[in-house]
């Protein structure tokens, strides 16, 4: 049983084992700063990192280790922020900046009657992995009531506060201002985040002093008054990477570059060629299958699935979509909540929009753009066609410049093609229409009304012809030319 999850242990008591509840854990993330460094009009954790907000991170590991509540203090301006939040998410409001241990002070009504644990953390920390909560869940549950945290040994200490210990426990916290030299040269560090139970936090936070220039109440002087009260403090040190804050945009970019790295070589270790590690772009929930090649500058975002034996040449942008076994993607593609089978090959610079769904052996070419639509196994739009709010058959050819004219200026229409029809070029397909199966529609036509299967469908137009246009056409341009010219001197 992972920790943090009510359930049930047992231990063992003269022979007889005994069912112990274990209490749930709760979270706090502290998400009321003003982001100054970050010179933006709203809350840097909404800026995105690798392909979502940065909240979202130390949310979606405190979910998923089962944490609840979870509550994030807020500024009074955060609508945007809760919204990114979600609809699970708890949350009190810091009405002024006094300081980290005076905005946990803001969550202790929404924590009433909880006896578990809490976890405390910032909500800039994105790489911090669950299993790190998990591991320091245990050691406060070892630590008989005290508190646990996390530390980090990092190349450079240099504005971290510094984890002075006695033998392996942790003997204080020194702020970087009130080092020693012997003690600034300790590469451990605070990285801010805490387990504790939730009645002695909040009774340490209620004795904390604002006793520095700033007149804040500080988080990380519960450690000292803990100690005092001869209350266990364990650390718990984590690989540096987990702990990289973001305080600028600087730092955002640097982190991401670090987190890029890491995702890389996962990816290439699992059998997947990169061609340009540094400009391929894998969010945290994409996966990939073995032997594909992914080219430089591409974008693979949400939850994205590509297929083994790909192809994905560049410069494509790829979101929320499936994408199946040998498909290959030419330069430019853009694809958003699609479906993509096997084989299939999209592209130069085609746009998939949401709800489009390719069958096995589909070819979309350059210049293509589908939106709402389903196309059968071997059907292919080769050149610039729109298909939109379509359904089309297996073995179908669509040629170049046709449209489907899906809106009448109030609502869209639907276009439903069947097998093995035959559409020239620059054809307009007025919805609502129905092609049966084996139409072919000539090329230049105008389409209005339901074509039974098997037919020809055109628009009778004559052609004329004018002998001697081109050198009447030519003389008069001459003349003309020569007249302007005269003018002109």
């Amino acid at each position: 049983m992972a920790p943090g999850i009510a359930g049930l242990t047992h231990r063992g008591g003269r022979g007889i084992a005994r069912c112990v509840k274990v209490p749930k854990v709760s979270a706090i993330v502290l998400a009321a700063g003003r982001s100054k460094r970050f010179a933006s009009n709203r809350s840097k954790l909404l800026h995105p990192f690798a392909g979502k907000p940065l909240i979202e991170w130390p949310l979606d590991a405190l979910r998923s280790i089962g944490a609840d509540p979870i509550v994030t203090v807020v500024s009074p301006e955060s609508g945007e922020l809760r919204r990114a939040c979600g609809d699970d998410i708890e949350f009190a409001v810091q009405r002024e900046p006094r300081g980290t241990g005076h905005a946990v002070l803001a969550a202790r009504s929404r924590l009433a009657g909880h006896k578990g644990p809490v976890l405390v953390m910032a909500g800039d920390l994105p790489l911090l992995q669950a299993q790190s909560f998990r591991r320091l869940i245990k050691a406060h549950r070892e630590a008989d009531d005290g508190i646990a945290l996390l530390t980090a040994k990092v190349d450079d200490p240099h504005g971290w506060g510094r984890i002075v210990r006695r033998g392996r426990r942790v003997d204080s916290i020194v702020e970087e201002r009130d080092c020693s030299e012997e003690q600034r040269a300790i590469d451990e560090v605070n990285v801010g985040v805490y387990c504790v139970s939730g009645a002695l936090l909040f009774d340490l936070l209620r004795k904390v002093k604002p006793n520095n220039a700033q007149g804040e109440i500080y988080l990380t002087d519960i450690v000292e008054l803990a100690l005092l009260r001869g209350r266990t403090v364990k650390g718990i040190s984590v690989d540096s990477m987990q702990v990289g804050q973001i305080n600028s945009r600087r730092e955002l970019a640097q982190l991401e570059s670090v987190y890029r790295s890491y995702i890389a070589e996962r990816w290439m270790a699992a059998g997947v060629t990169l061609q340009d590690p540094a400009t391929t772009y894998i969010g945290p929930d994409v996966r990939i299958g073995r032997d594909t090649t992914i080219g430089p500058n591409v974008h693979l975002r949400g939850a994205t699935k590509i297929g083994a034996g790909c192809q994905i040449d560049g410069s494509s942008f790829i979101t929320d979509s499936r994408v199946g076994d040998g498909v290959h993607l030419r330069f430019g593609v853009v694809m958003t909540e699609a479906r993509v089978g096997r084989d299939c090959l999209i592209g130069p610079f085609a746009h998939l929009r949401p709800e489009t769904v390719l069958g096995a052996n589909v070819h979309i070419g350059d210049f293509v753009e589908t939106k709402k639509s389903t196309l059968a196994d071997g059907t292919k739009a080769n050149h610039l066609a729109y298909i939109g709010d379509a359904e089309i058959g297996r073995d179908t050819n669509v040629g170049a410049g046709t449209i489907t004219c899906n809106y009448d200026g109030f609502r869209k229409h639907r276009t439903v093609i069947g097998n093995r029809v035959q559409i020239g070029s620059d054809t307009q397909l007025v919805a609502p229409i129905r092609l049966g199966d084996d139409v072919y529609v000539a090329s230049g036509s105008t389409v209005r009304e339901d074509v039974p299967p098997g037919r020809l469908v055109y628009n009778p137009r004559s052609q004329s012809q004018r002998d001697g246009w081109v050198e009447r056409r030519r003389v008069a341009e001459k003349k003309k030319a020569k007249a302007s010219a005269k003018r002109k001197r």
